[in-house]
């Protein structure tokens, strides 16, 4: 018999457990220009990255770099809108290219393997308080998430549209000649709905197109990714 209540307890406490690691990837937000002659290494380290099954690796392209021969084809400037919100939450007066922000907290330069290593490997670590999934029947998504106890506050669910892979040719500025191939390259970013965190959620929305898409839970005003999933 205390075999068995043990048992049924420890199911009880996984249930209700914040989620682990491997199940909550870690999200690699890369800030880039094809007018950055440091960010092809970046660029390129991307792939390695959206290889990985517990990292969800996204570039976005911002546009601050056109001035100076080459405009972005993936440039937006909502992009560089999101950089320096991230910039301003986290108290910096600057922002840099090539940048990535590990899940809306810490940033590093984005062509430092080792550095970036270093950060996925402590968030990958951290208990997350916050579950997610998402799922697509032809047009529909449905996003479900639930919070461990305690959790309560303000957040965002966002649904990022990508273009898996595309390779350019750069005809004028620093990186002039070269054919540069990107990965996850961001097209949109569109807010679902609000979140406290008290109660679970379920969402319904429309979600149109062949393009690849992740789910984002983030504490609003550019702050932490507490929850990722991609969309299956």
């Amino acid at each position: 018999m205390t075999r068995i209540l043990f048992s049924m307890l420890a199911a009880v406490m996984l249930l209700i457990s914040p989620a682990r690691a491997q199940d909550n990837p870690v999200v690699v937000e890369l800030y880039t220009s094809q007018g950055c002659s440091s960010c092809p290494p970046a660029d390129a380290y991307l792939h390695k990255l959206v290889a990985r099954g517990d990292v969800i690796a996204l570039a976005l392209h911002v546009d601050y770099w056109d001035y100076i021969g080459w405009k972005d084809v993936f440039g937006n400037k909502a992009w560089s809108d999101r950089q320096r919100g991230y910039a301003k939450t986290g108290g910096r007066r600057m922002v840099y290219t090539p940048q990535m922000i590990i899940n809306g907290r810490d940033h590093v330069v984005g062509n430092r393997p080792r550095d970036v290593e270093e950060l996925i490997d402590k968030h990958s670590r951290a208990t997350h308080p916050v579950a997610v999934s998402a799922t697509r029947e032809g047009n529909r998504l449905t996003v479900t998430a639930q919070s461990a106890g305690g959790v309560n506050g303000a957040f965002e669910v966002v649904l990022v549209r990508f273009k898996p892979k595309e390779l350019v040719e750069i005809k004028r500025g620093e990186n002039a000649g070269k054919t540069l191939s990107y990965a996850n390259i961001v097209t949109r970013i569109d807010p679902l709905k609000s979140w406290t965190g008290r109660a679970p959620l379920t969402i319904e929305a429309k979600m149109t197109g062949d393009q690849a898409g992740v789910i984002l839970i983030q504490e609003s005003g550019h702050g932490a990714v507490v929850a990722a999933a991609r969309v299956n």
